[in-house]
């Protein structure tokens, strides 16, 4: 039996907070960085960051472009291929498909009506600091694995 890196899709928000700010968020963007974690993603989700840093964050194209390209080079890009339709917000879905598409262990985001869905099939949907806790163990030894066959 072969273990894997956790595979988790980093909402929006807790992407943003983790590249502006510090805190849990910035933690696990490091774990990603490190390549202690396995983040993955969409076009679409990647689209909304963009979006987010331009007009709320005030960045310039070109840090935008330098942020988007080291993220491109760490998260594993996928092409959702079913349309979910669980979430009242139709962003919401968004990541439960790109969770879908790249099989995920987990979503770490910050928005309530992820949040209160706790999990979506095997998908658990946790905050950031739900997510370093739960993992807190296998931090501190580096593992970061998951019990996932392949």
């Amino acid at each position: 039996m072969a273990k894997s890196l956790f595979r988790l899709v980093v909402d929006t928000n807790v992407l943003v907070s983790g590249i502006v700010f510090r805190g849990k968020p910035h933690q696990i963007l490091q774990a990603v960085i490190d390549r202690k974690i396995q983040a993955v993603s969409s076009r679409v989700l990647l689209a909304e960051l963009i979006e987010v840093l331009s007009k709320k964050m005030n960045y310039s194209a070109d840090k935008i472009r330098q942020i988007t390209e080291q993220l491109e080079d760490l998260i594993e890009i996928v092409q959702p291929d079913k349309i979910i339709k669980v979430c009242r917000d139709y962003n919401d879905n968004r990541v439960l498909e790109a969770a879908a598409a790249g099989k995920c262990d987990f979503i770490v985001t910050g928005d309530k009506d992820l949040l209160i869905l706790k999990k979506y099939k095997t998908v658990r949907i946790l905050t950031p600091a739900e997510f370093i806790g739960y993992i807190y163990i296998s931090i501190s030894t580096s593992s970061f694995s998951s019990s996932r066959y392949s």
